[in-house]
């Protein structure tokens, strides 16, 4: 039997994005979408956590449990990793004992290296490259306020980091124009765009916050400064890229504005846009934990 692991979205189809979705919209609407109440019963699920998480931990860990299974939490000082055992290693003797792994690390390689070597499915749940369990709850959220996300334009503004750069997979999958506002020296590595557009991915590249704006349906930011970073210049590169409420006000008059969080407010953000009328990110805080139990269930039924 095929190990599923849920890895990347450009490793993934189109059909199997939108499964996952489905199966997690249908969790959340209180269905059994494989004829149970506990499907993973009996399963476990082990997370390694190499970056701190609030999101992450405890939508896995709540959503495994709703579902009937059982989760091991394990930190950089939990495990061998930290004294020199390889990955390789690390995901052999895992395969062992629990029925899916979890990790979320700065290194996408222990990411490759896990799956390559398990033989229990392996999901991402953060490198420094991709954040995909993030994008799906966002898509989801933007799903049930306003319908498919086809043909919409969606604005990113800030740095092209890891969050931007799964965005833009999505947009091959799902026929939306992707817009990243950002500075010349933070744009998203040429390889995901050119992923996206060889695969039919509306995907443009910007460093005018504003007219990326301009009629957008969605507009979208993160922090300027992720975990481990020690870039002190970034606050001056993107000072330009706050999302407030003039930059909101260039947007469609119904658009929807997101952040994964946490949320460094009167940075990258500010609170009239948070606490707005236009803003989700409540809902797409909550909706991480009814996909990562589309994500559990893809993976391991």
């Amino acid at each position: 039997m095929t190990v599923r692991h849920f890895l990347d979205l450009d490793r993934l189809d189109t059909a199997t994005v939108r499964r996952i979705l489905d199966l997690g919209a249908a969790y959340k609407a209180g269905g059994q979408p494989h004829g149970k109440v506990r499907p993973l019963e009996g399963r476990i699920l082990a997370m390694i956590f190499e970056k701190p998480s609030t999101r992450t931990r405890v939508s896995f860990e709540a959503g495994m449990k709703q579902l009937g299974g059982d989760v091991i939490a394990l930190s950089r000082t939990d495990t061998q990793l930290g004294r020199g055992e390889t990955v390789a290693d690390t995901a052999r003797v895992l395969s062992r004992y629990v029925d899916a792994i979890m990790i979320r690390t700065d290194d996408p390689q222990k990411l490759d290296d896990l799956s390559a070597y398990a033989t229990v499915p392996v999901i991402n749940g953060l490198t420094d490259i991709s954040h995909p369990c993030q994008v799906m709850a966002d898509i989801l959220t933007y799903e049930e306020h306003r319908g498919p996300l086809a043909g919409k334009v969606v604005t990113w503004s800030g740095d092209g980091n890891n969050v931007a750069a799964s965005w833009i997979q999505a947009a091959a999958h799902f026929g939306f124009e992707m817009r990243v506002a950002c500075p010349p020296t933070l744009c998203p590595t040429e390889s995901v765009v050119a992923w996206a557009r060889d695969r039919g991915g509306n995907v443009v590249i910007a460093h005018d916050p504003a007219a990326a704006v301009a009629g957008a349906d969605l507009v979208l930011t993160d922090t300027w400064v992720s975990m481990g970073c020690a870039d002190t210049d970034r606050p001056r590169l993107l000072a330009p890229f706050q999302v407030n409420a003039a930059l909101m006000a260039k947007a469609k008059p119904d658009a929807l504005f997101m952040h994964c969080l946490p949320a460094h407010r009167g940075e990258e953000v500010t609170d009239e846009v948070m606490d707005g009328p236009q803003s989700v990110v409540w809902d797409e805080a909550e909706n991480r934990l009814h996909v990562q139990k589309g994500i559990l269930t893809w993976c391991l039924l």
